[in-house]
């Protein structure tokens, strides 16, 4: 169900509806592009106007990060829970095992995507991936790993590249990859391979996993963090001001209507 959040298009879908929606592209191989929405991406589509179209072109928004879940709350929309990419990709990687599917990882450097696999495979041994390269790739190569990527039959393709590459990349080439299932992963291939260690349990439900990254790589994520939390309090303390006085206008306009209908 596609909702608008703080002028951003977000799909209100649970992990298992997300999940089987993936399956259901992978089997009929008809394309389905996710992007996982968080609170830093959505700031930026404000300011990047090609991001904000790439986002927008996306079959699927999912919500991830617990800063979104909560603005959509607060917002009056119903969503259920977060849609994390790391946990997202941990569930297909889980179908992908199950039902035979072959995916690809691009992103990250070689030697992550090499313990990545050795732990995917240590988890799911059935499985057989089309294709890993790196990302540290030059723009006049982009079209070789576009064929790379189409030549290999992948059924599914995670991408481990910072925004907006990646979506400027999805975007120019989405419909020549000949993959069903697309999906932007960020730094989830560090955590799958051991890299990064995820924030505990606790952290994650209170909305503090952006914290233990600024607890494990200050230099890089301090401020990022700052910033784009920042402008986000403001962006939603502005959109709920402004949803609370529509909702008092409308309240007023009813109770009046109701009156004119009365004296009819």
């Amino acid at each position: 169900m596609r909702e608008i959040l703080l002028d951003c298009p977000v799909d209100v879908l649970t992990m298992a509806e997300t999940v089987d929606l993936a399956r259901q592209a992978m089997r009929n191989r008809s394309r389905l592009q996710h992007v996982a929405l968080n609170v830093a991406k959505l700031v930026n589509t404000r300011r990047d106007p090609v991001l904000s179209a790439d986002v927008a072109s996306s079959d699927l928004v999912g919500i991830d990060g617990m800063g979104i879940v909560w603005a959509a709350r607060l917002l009056g929309l119903p969503v259920k829970e977060r849609v994390s990419g790391i946990d997202l990709l941990t569930e297909l990687l889980e179908v992908c095992s199950e039902d035979g599917f072959r995916p690809y990882f691009l992103g990250a450097t070689s030697k992550t995507l090499e313990l990545c696999e050795r732990r995917v495979l240590e988890s799911y041994p059935a499985i057989r991936f089309a294709g890993l390269r790196d990302g540290y790739f030059a723009p006049d190569r982009e079209f070789e790993v576009v064929a790379n990527i189409r030549d290999s039959g992948a059924d599914c393709l995670f991408i481990g590249m910072p925004t907006p590459r990646k979506e400027r990349f999805l975007a120019a080439y989405r419909d020549d990859l000949n993959v069903p299932f697309i999906m932007g992963v960020g730094g989830s291939f560090d955590v799958l391979a051991g890299q990064i260690a995820r924030a505990p349990v606790r952290m994650q439900a209170l909305g503090l996993e952006w914290l233990y990254r600024v607890y494990q790589e200050p230099g890089r994520m301090w401020w990022r963090y700052a910033r784009t939390n920042t402008l986000f309090a403001g962006i939603l303390t502005r959109a709920l001001i402004q949803h609370r006085v529509q909702a008092l206008l409308g309240h007023s306009g009813a109770s009046h209507s109701t009156r004119s209908r009365g004296r009819v």
